[in-house]
């Protein structure tokens, strides 16, 4: 009694998004029986999950294929679900994306006859799974057991709240982890992990330089390499920069707020 029903479902989709995108092992086995709500005063009203006997894991590739193509779908860009497929290496390189689009939109585009707050992640990504099919994209197994998760966390969500709106719901997970992976976050992540990796290389290019042109020559790839070292160089002042910049902007982060 006296349990918020709409605000239970909300949790429970933001648990599964949570552990999708954020820990990339989801709970596998989500039917009613496997959820409890606590009673006790201290945690009245909370989603308790059980019996994790069935579990799936996701990599980023495959968090990275979840939120391109809910994103996409979403926005009815099917032309960037077709893409996305070819680009990232799930559908073979000869895939006509034009065909791909008019397949993915033949089947998708009618589920956008009925409210979004009413649309099925789980009949989408079925979809998708079912069209992807036809052009040689084998989907894995962690994707299928997701599908099948993510169709009971609707199913009961629905059931506590028939309003629930898993789009309004999913969609700053979407966003977050697509910003994460490709945005400026995600560049200066990045940069951050390789520095310490050309710091290491740089003071050892100029030897290796030095000794691959002190070897003999063979007048055939005499130009090929000169070439190569007018690019190694290039590199190297690139490198020597980013690194720079980089001890810079990390001396102004661990001095600044001790200078303020």
């Amino acid at each position: 009694a006296g349990i918020d029903l709409p605000a239970l479902s909300r949790a429970g989709v933001e648990i599964f998004f949570t552990q999708v995108f954020r820990d990339g092992f989801f709970h596998a086995d989500m039917h009613p029986g496997n959820i409890f709500i606590a009673t006790d005063p201290e945690h009245h009203g909370r989603y308790i999950a059980l019996d994790f006997g069935i579990v799936g894991t996701l990599t980023d590739t495959d968090k990275n294929y979840l939120a391109q193509n809910f994103l996409a779908f979403f926005q009815r860009d099917y032309k960037r679900v077709a893409t996305a497929h070819i680009e990232a290496g799930w559908a073979p390189p000869d895939t006509r994306a034009d065909e791909f689009e008019a397949a993915v939109r033949a089947v998708c585009e009618p589920i956008f006859d009925r409210p979004l707050h009413e649309i099925s992640f789980g009949r989408v990504l079925l979809r998708l799974f079912q069209t992807s099919r036809r052009f040689n994209v084998e989907i894995q197994p962690q994707l299928v057991m997701l599908q099948k998760t993510l169709l009971n966390i609707e199913g009961l969500g629905r059931q506590l709240d028939p309003n629930l709106d898993l789009w309004k719901t999913a969609k700053p997970f979407l966003e977050r982890w697509m910003n994460e992976q490709v945005g400026r976050r995600a560049f200066r992540r990045g940069v951050e992990q390789e520095a310490p990796n050309w710091a290491r290389m740089l003071p050892q290019l100029p030897r290796l330089v030095h000794q691959a042109l002190a070897r003999p020559v063979a007048p055939e790839v005499a130009p090929q390499l000169a070439k190569l070292v007018r690019t190694q160089r290039q590199q190297n002042r690139l490198l020597a920069i980013i690194v720079v910049l980089l001890t810079a902007l990390l001396l102004s982060q661990y001095f600044g707020p001790q200078l303020g």
